[in-house]
């Protein structure tokens, strides 16, 4: 299987897409002022307590408090809400994990009520889980971590573990005595699995990387006054590529030259085998359109989605849940049966299904209504299916069995608002007033435009960007308009085909590839 990353940075946003055998599987768009909140440690100020959730509200210093719930305090809470008191009270002191123990503390009890372990005007320490999304603030923890390729560090936490995922008893015997070797004695460590087939040096370096990230939270928590921001996550580019990144795959593409050169460095960092797949895109076309991302960003992304022989999905977003239909469409009937039609169909289905939650990061609860199967085992086949098809999503999900009605439920874990691409486009010739000007006469606008700027402000070269259907018919047949053009105005004209454009929507461009003003 194919895999490659392709990454657009835009003065605005970055848009990154994740590729398997040239189909997007993977897409996620911010914009570039706003940073991903999820994995930041702050110090933060207990506002109010709530007995009925069994939660608090903490300022952390945004616009919204944090929610706290008591299960997210975590066993060790007592020894961190210990160590912030202390940084407070002594900011040029630093406790050790043996100092905190030897103040014997209770843990907090998973079944505790809230009020007993936190009050109002509390410091405490948190790191956030889950973005803040619609009107709900972010969810935050005090079960402090710092994830790295590798490894995770848990300060305050002297205990070791290792992925699940690791089956042999040798390996996960040799990463223990290794990490156990290099750990320093005031941290847990949790072995993730890529971790496996790891020597001690690559441990080591990524430890030490980790240590010194905790080193400086710290120095930020002796400095701080009031609330605030203490150890920022890497940006959404590092913590894919450190989530996601493995010798197979093949290639990353940037646009940026600044951008490639961190992904290189990063890259070196935690996968020095993979430093040959990073690419430097300098194409003319945009990097989103030379991979044919724009067109499957603007097919997948509609309330409307079409896969085999004419069957669709219709997916809708409410506040509280994701709902699913599948239907059969116009797909021929199967001669053996209405059983057998639905179940080929169904299964078509999941397949389209498990690819569109991924590819929108659709959280929280999601109901699928398939087509009914009245044949227990059909169902079970069908849930099978669908628990394979979900194995590669790194979303922590539960899929539950379908009811009578062939309804499935799955909850998957969301962090962050799902991903929502605009697939309709407001018409650049009216702007939704209903009347334009005759398409017949575009071609001559545009010629307009192209004398202005070559007899009146004498630009030699201009790059020509409009819809693909245009560009066509711009360059179709010898004598094509671009060289009567060309030949009338003396310039050279070179026709850009764009498939973010609307279809009579263009825009010209000089030799150094700016942008001229259209209203010129």
């Amino acid at each position: 299987m194919k895999k490659e990353i392709v990454i657009d940075v835009q003065s605005s946003e970055i848009a990154i897409a994740l590729l398997q055998d040239e189909r997007v599987v993977e897409f996620t768009r911010e914009e570039s002022k706003n940073s991903c909140l999820v994995g930041n440690v702050y110090v933060g100020t207990v506002r109010k307590i709530m007995p009925g959730l069994n939660a608090a509200f903490v300022d952390i210093g945004g616009e919204k408090e944090a929610f706290l719930h008591v299960l997210d305090l975590g066993s060790n809470f007592h020894i961190i809400n210990a160590f912030l008191n202390q940084i407070l009270d002594n900011r040029k002191k630093v406790p050790s994990l043996s100092a905190l123990k030897a103040l014997d503390l209770t843990p907090v009890d998973k079944n505790a009520n809230i009020a007993d372990a936190l009050k109002n005007g509390q410091r405490v320490l948190v790191q956030v889980i889950k973005e803040p999304i619609s009107t709900k603030g972010a969810r935050v923890t005090c079960e402090i971590s710092l994830a790295g390729r590798n490894l995770v560090m848990i300060p305050y936490f002297n205990k070791i573990t290792v992925s699940q995922k690791i089956e042999s008893k040798e390996e996960r015997l040799r990463l223990r005595r290794l990490v156990q070797s290099i750990k320093v004695d005031d941290s847990g460590i949790i072995i993730r699995t890529v971790a496996e087939g790891k020597k001690v040096a690559a441990l080591d370096k990524e430890l030490k990387v980790l240590t010194k990230r905790w080193e400086t939270a710290i120095q930020n928590i002796q400095k701080l006054q009031g609330n605030g921001l203490v150890l920022e996550e890497v940006n959404r580019i590092e913590t894919i590529l450190r989530d996601v990144l493995s010798p197979d795959f093949e290639n990353i593409y940037v646009n940026n030259e600044n951008v490639y050169n961190e992904i290189c460095d990063y890259v070196t960092l935690i996968a020095p085998d993979c430093r040959g797949a990073v690419k430097l895109y300098d194409g003319e076309l945009p990097i989103f359109d030379h991979f044919a991302i724009t067109k499957q960003i603007k097919s997948l992304f509609g309330r409307t989605v079409s896969f085999k022989r004419g069957a669709y999905l219709i997916i809708e977003k409410t506040e509280a849940m994701t709902v699913i239909d599948v239907n059969s469409g116009n797909r021929s009937r199967s001669s053996e049966g209405q059983e057998e039609n639905a179940l080929a169909v169904n299964l078509a289905a999941a397949e389209e299904i498990a690819h569109q939650i991924r590819l929108r990061d659709i959280g929280g609860i999601i109901v699928i209504d398939f087509i009914d199967l009245m044949v227990a085992e059909n169902r079970q086949l069908l849930l099978d299916r669908m628990v394979e098809l979900m194995q590669d999503d790194r979303a922590r999900h539960n899929i539950l069995p379908l009811s009578k009605f062939c309804l499935m439920q799955i909850t998957r874990h969301r962090v962050r608002p799902a991903i929502s691409v605009d697939v309709e486009e407001t018409c650049p010739t009216c702007f939704g007033k209903g009347k334009a000007m005759p398409s017949i006469l575009f071609t001559d606008q545009l010629e307009e435009k192209i004398e202005y700027w070559s007899q009146e402000k004498k630009e030699r070269k201009l790059v020509i960007q409009v819809h693909p259907y245009i560009a066509a018919y711009i360059n179709q047949g010898f004598f094509s308009l671009r060289r009567k053009w060309s030949f009338r105005y003396k310039v050279n004209i070179k026709i850009q085909p764009i498939q973010s454009l609307g279809f009579l929507q263009y825009q010209i461009l000089n030799k150094k590839k700016e942008v001229l003003k259209i209203d010129e």
